[in-house]
């Protein structure tokens, strides 16, 4: 099951009934687009405990097409990153993940 930004901003309403829905949702999405910027403007954000997102630049490469193997010029671009912190890391390796069956 995954978690939707419209079930993420229903848990935050529910956890703090003094908050109006509306209002969870602009923080939300004030927090998202405030990472967003960040990260558009080249800059790395951190949120302790969680992780740090950051931009990776990907220069220009000569790549091949998987159908036909013919060569494709493959434009510069820059790619979200995501590092997960340490608290994160050891709640996920704490507990058996439920997605793992082997």
């Amino acid at each position: 099951m995954s978690l939707i930004k419209s079930k993420l901003i229903q848990n935050i309403t529910e956890a703090n009934p003094h908050l109006f829905v509306r209002d969870v949702e602009r923080i939300v999405n004030t927090i998202f687009n405030e990472i967003t910027q960040s990260l558009a403007e080249g800059k790395r954000v951190e949120l302790r405990g969680f992780g740090a997102f950051s931009v990776q630049h990907r220069k220009q490469r000569t790549g091949r097409n998987p159908r036909t193997g013919e060569a494709v010029n493959v434009e510069e671009k820059y790619i979200p990153r995501f590092k997960t912190g340490k608290e994160l890391r050891l709640k996920l390796n704490k507990q058996e993940n439920p997605t793992d069956e082997s």
